[in-house]
């Protein structure tokens, strides 16, 4: 399945009915699973080797959301696969130490470490291409993301949610291409506009946009859903991993 341009419903965050499993993987010494999701393949169709995104779930952990976001992506056609950075331990501990993190230790952290490691596992499956890998979150998901891109030569392309930027900023003068989706009423905005005047001075393809009246988490299910900025959003970043992920566009050195 070639991936493409396939909108988000603003009806329908669930994503398409297509099976997803459960798989488990160590980073380190830590044990952690992921929800793993494949494009469908008719029997006639030979088998290929599809591009891989790795998800990466917000403070409220992989929920229906997240899992929905990745079946989205396999049905255009990429291997999905939505990290659980808090499986097997106590959520409140894990958010404390995640966030003390991305504040303090914005590039080497454990959950910089256990999503490279994620997307290491993504890398290694069997049907994925390993040269065409991109990577997508939501707060502090979206902050892991960018931290992703600035830290790991294999993410072709980044799409942070209403994230953090890491700590110096400059880092992402090194970082793949990203684009990025922040909401004008939340403090993330102020984020959106460094991060873009760095990657310029940096060089790096972007696609960075504020979105006028939206507020945090704009595009989950629940009161802060803006069917608009999440509809735009969407599309941005399918057409922005069409050009850097999955068509060939070469990787800026770094």
């Amino acid at each position: 399945m070639t991936p493409n341009g396939l909108g988000l419903s603003p009806t329908d965050l669930s994503g398409p009915t297509l099976p997803g499993e459960v798989i488990s993987f160590l980073s380190g010494k830590r044990a952690l699973s992921g929800y793993l999701v494949r494009p469908a393949q008719s029997s006639e169709q030979a088998p290929a080797r599809s591009p891989g995104v790795l998800v990466i779930h917000e403070i409220f952990g992989l929920n229906d959301d997240i899992r929905g976001v990745a079946r989205r992506f396999a049905a255009a056609g990429y291997v999905a696969l939505a990290v659980d950075l808090f499986a097997h331990q106590n959520r409140a501990v894990c958010m404390a130490r995640m966030f003390s993190g991305i504040f303090l230790s914005s590039l080497e952290h454990q959950g910089v470490r256990d999503t490279r490691a994620a997307l290491g596992v993504l890398a290694g499956l069997s049907g994925v291409d390993s040269e065409r890998l991109g990577a997508i979150g939501f707060c502090m998901g979206g902050s892991l993301a960018v931290a992703l891109a600035c830290t790991d030569e294999r993410v072709r392309a980044v799409a942070p949610y209403y994230g953090f930027n890491p700590r110096p900023l400059e880092a992402v003068r090194r970082a793949c291409p990203v684009v990025g989706s922040y909401p004008e009423r939340d403090p993330t905005a102020r984020q959106a506009r460094a991060l873009e005047a760095e990657l310029e001075r940096g060089e790096v393809p972007h696609d960075i946009k504020v979105y006028g009246g939206a507020r945090h988490s704009f595009a989950n299910a629940g009161a802060s859903f803006d069917a608009v900025a999440s509809v735009d959003a969407w599309n941005r970043v399918m057409a922005f991993f069409g050009e850097h992920v999955t068509g060939g566009a070469e990787v800026k050195s770094r």
